[in-house]
């Protein structure tokens, strides 16, 4: 199956290995010209994982990942495209791909932060009547951190990948294209279920916020492994079970994919199976310099993420008071107000909605 990869984050290298030797034909493009260019120049890639060191072509080679500049070619004729972005490319990156899209591709966002709509928005916007399945899941399908230019450590593979389709009228064929490459993935209702299965707005905002003192006072700190304390634990329990009270106001069933799953020795495996917190922090990998006004973890996680949560819950008539009050410490540090900057129902357009209008939009889709 052709499939292209979208950009040049640590899961951008994960997701183009990991399909390549899954058997996939490979394209993979990023806005970064010079990147690419010296990953051509060098011709590998180096992958560690459970399964050992090894080299992946990369470039011109036969049986390689072929790298693109050019997004058109890139996603022409592709039946998959998977963006492992931060939600924070999303918006720019959905008004270039849109009028590229084509019929029968399925566009994959691992995870999501309901960026599923903020993309078949920008296709309807444009004009485009492709009909195009949107899906986003949970979490990356891959622990990874990439160390300089060419070296990769993948540390875990998920196991177990909730994903949503938008629309959900387009789940038959969408998910036959998804688990051809994720056999992972298991579906679940629509888009809106999927974006609230992600987990890093529940993991990040209280590890960076109950952390902020040593993230500002050491040169590196891992709020994985250190800074993941009982008191810490039990904020993080209550903002997830918002997070599950949300989903049910929104008539959404079980699994809901708890992550106390994430950190328990047995019991229901979460989405990288068992032990994953252990792999994590044993890696090393994620002890890193945190800036709280800059990094991911606020900007995406906490204003998009943390917000989404929160505007769901008024909608729904679901409280959040612990992401909500998260939210708040959140925009004191950071210096600037999360929630009116954050993928929200409102800034989305949605906030006015009832009920079956809304039913309506997740079934069948944006119109043009």
């Amino acid at each position: 199956m052709k499939v292209c990869v979208l950009g040049g984050g640590h899961g951008c290298y994960a997701a183009a290995i990991d399909l390549l030797e899954k058997g996939h034909d490979v394209t993979w493009w990023r806005r970064d010209a010079g990147q690419h260019a010296r990953l051509s120049e060098q011709g590998a890639l180096t992958v560690k994982d459970f399964r050992g060191t090894r080299s992946i072509f990369v470039g011109d080679m036969e049986g390689g990942i072929r790298l693109s500049g050019d997004l058109y070619a890139a996603v022409h004729d592709a039946r998959l495209i998977v963006i492992p972005l931060p939600a924070i490319a999303h918006e720019a990156l959905a008004a270039q791909l849109a009028p590229l899209l084509e019929n029968g591709q399925v566009v994959f966002l691992p995870p999501g932060t309901f960026g599923s709509y903020v993309f078949a928005r920008a296709a309807a916007d444009c004009g485009n009547r492709a009909d195009v399945a949107f899906a986003e899941t949970g979490t990356l399908p891959y622990l990874v951190r990439k160390h300089g230019e060419r070296d990769v450590v993948i540390s875990a593979y998920a196991t177990r990948l909730p994903t949503g389709v938008f629309p959900a009228r387009a789940a038959d064929w969408a998910f036959k294209i998804l688990t051809a490459a994720y056999p992972s993935i298991e579906p679940i209702e629509d888009a809106l279920s999927g974006a609230l299965m992600n987990a890093g707005p529940i993991i990040h905002p209280p590890l960076i916020l109950m952390n902020a003192g040593p993230l500002e006072h050491f040169d590196s700190w891992d709020i994985h492994n250190e800074g993941t304390q009982p008191a810490i634990r039990r904020v993080t329990s209550a903002l997830d079970a918002e997070r599950v009270a949300v989903r049910e106001a929104l008539g959404y069933g079980s699994p809901h994919f708890p992550l106390a799953d994430h950190y328990a020795a047995e019991g229901d495996e979460w989405m990288y199976g068992r032990g994953a917190h252990g792999k994590l922090t044993d890696s090393g990998d994620w002890r890193e310099t945190i800036d709280l006004k800059t990094h991911r973890y606020m900007l995406e996680d906490t204003r998009l993420g943390l917000s989404f949560i929160v505007s769901c819950g008024r909608w729904a008539g679901a409280r959040t008071p612990v992401a909500q009050g998260l939210l708040s410490i959140a925009s004191a540090v950071s210096q600037r107000d999360l929630y009116a900057e954050g993928r929200t129902l409102e800034r989305l357009g949605l906030a006015t909605l009832p009920r079956n209008a809304m039913s309506a939009l997740l079934a069948e889709g944006c119109v043009p």
